[in-house]
């Protein structure tokens, strides 16, 4: 069977570090950190302080009061994101074939926040349940990609993965075996989350995944630093436009890159940990690049899962040695959650941007915080420190990992006809 080609031709953003594509990749080849004391609760008895929020986001002026009321952050997120990508896509559906036109959305753990509000007004009260009505459909982690279908009239194919911090690299991939099959013309895929709540920081907290680095937090998220003390809690959206390449010409539509493989895998370790040999890892990289019908030697740029945890970098880098052998010295990897903090389930997709605006720019966004080389690391690795790094990039791959052992790889390269 032969396969359509599949390539992205609209990006969306709402991240940390800019509340738009070009503020957020102006964000990350300039070093910018988006880690701060947090704002949006009173942090006083928490032994973590400081997250990635996303700043200067007004829901009620996007979706007006009354609307906005009825969402939950999460929602608003993927929405607001998804927005951005479909002007940037100039797409205008009432001149396409909207059944062939689908949503799959990732997020991690959904309605957080809204799940958190009811629980306690509940506990407040008289034991009588009242309970707001918008309750559940607020919470469910599916109802995002059901908001964005009902607002463009899309009928194709909708549903949420939910893979912990893999969620959206699994979304884009769904999405993009759904077009190379001919199974569809486009999805609107990607990821958000909304956890910076006293349950979204208390929760990591108590598993010490965190990091405590509260007197200093634009420097608390350290990937591959010997003095990282866990990951920095991030927030937001990204959203791309993938589209079968015919579909797209037909249309007229810019394209940004295409996608050519993507793999999953699984740990079957541990319920949080890696495993510490980086199995699952190169596994699901060897099976990105398989996909692909690309050796190892043919990636330019790695943008790594890191996450700034002492045990989840390490297993990370043994991994790729493994899969790429002598090649790791010619390419560069770096660690934008050093920067974005960790998305959790946009992860991913906000990722992938960053990934694809690195084709486009020929330029590798930094791993910043870099102060101190942990001795177990290789120093001949390019980790892209402190400073971003002009390269020519043709193909990259971004990696996710999530709780639960999932692993899900994507490969995109530079768009030729």
């Amino acid at each position: 069977m032969e396969f359509k080609r599949v390539v992205v031709t609209g990006l969306g953003a709402l991240t940390p570090i800019g509340n738009t594509v070009a503020e957020y990749w102006n964000g990350l080849i300039n070093g910018v950190s988006g880690a701060a004391l947090i704002k949006s609760f009173d942090t006083t008895l928490f032994k973590t302080k400081i997250a990635c929020e996303v700043k200067n986001f007004d829901a009620d002026a996007f979706f007006g009061r009354k609307d906005a009321r009825k969402l939950d952050q999460f929602v608003q997120y993927a929405l607001y994101a998804t927005d951005e990508a479909v002007k940037d896509a100039g797409l205008d559906f009432t001149k396409l074939d909207t059944t062939r036109i689908g949503c799959i959305w990732g997020s991690g753990i959904g309605g957080l926040k809204t799940f958190l509000d009811e629980v306690i007004a509940f506990a407040k009260g008289d034991g009588t349940p009242r309970f707001n009505p918008f309750f559940i459909p607020k919470m469910i982690a599916d109802i995002a990609p059901g908001h964005i279908s009902i607002k463009y009239g899309l009928r194709g194919p909708n549903y949420t993965t939910v893979s912990a911090c893999a969620s959206s690299n699994n979304s884009l991939i769904d999405s993009f075996n759904y077009i190379r099959l001919g199974k569809a013309d486009m999805f609107i895929t990607g990821g958000s989350e909304a956890i910076i709540n006293e349950a979204g920081i208390g929760g990591f907290n108590s598993m010490h995944a965190i990091s405590t680095r509260n007197d200093d937090p634009a420097t608390a998220s350290r990937p591959f630093d010997l003095d990282r003390d866990g990951f920095v809690a991030g927030e937001g959206a990204g959203t791309i436009i993938l589209e079968e390449l015919e579909h797209a010409k037909a249309r007229g539509a810019k394209i940004y890159a295409e996608m050519i493989g993507g793999g999953m895998s699984a740990d079957a370790y541990h319920m949080t940990a890696p495993h510490p040999d980086g199995l699952g890892a190169a596994l699901v990289m060897k099976a990105a690049l398989q996909d692909a019908g690309i050796k190892p030697s043919d990636i330019d740029y790695v943008n790594v899962h890191g996450t700034s945890t002492p045990i989840g970098d390490p297993q990370e880098i043994k991994a790729i040695h493994d899969v790429y052998g002598e090649d790791i010295y010619k390419i560069n990897i770096s660690s934008t959650k050093s920067m974005t903090g960790h998305l959790l389930g946009a992860a991913g997709a906000v990722e992938a941007i960053a990934s694809i605006l690195a084709l486009n720019n020929n330029i590798v966004p930094p791993t910043i915080n870099h102060f101190t080389d942990d001795p177990t690391f290789d120093p001949r690795i390019n980790f892209t420190f402190n400073k971003a790094q002009q390269r020519e990039v043709n193909i990259v791959q971004s990696n996710g990992f999530g709780f639960g052992g999932h692993n899900a790889s994507v490969i995109f390269k530079k768009y030729e006809d």
